[in-house]
């Protein structure tokens, strides 16, 4: 099998657990939640950037990634 059509069935399969953990676990996820993240709002705009949020995802998917290597 090619290598890129197996890392694509990997990334596909893992889009799949992900969305269905968040649908049925979405609720007590805090992401998007945390201290940290920025969210200014103004009277006809809000601006909103979860820099914590995108810390730990970056965190989790590292760890995984290099248990996966090991």
């Amino acid at each position: 099998m090619n290598p890129i059509s197996k890392t694509l069935i990997i990334v596909g399969i893992f889009f799949i657990i992900t969305g269905v953990g968040y649908h049925f676990f979405g609720s007590s996820i805090p992401l998007g939640k945390l201290p940290g993240d920025i969210k200014i709002q103004k009277e006809n705009s809000t601006f909103y950037f979860p820099i914590v949020s995108c810390l730990v995802v970056s965190a989790i998917l590292s760890l995984i990634s290099y248990l996966l290597k090991k």
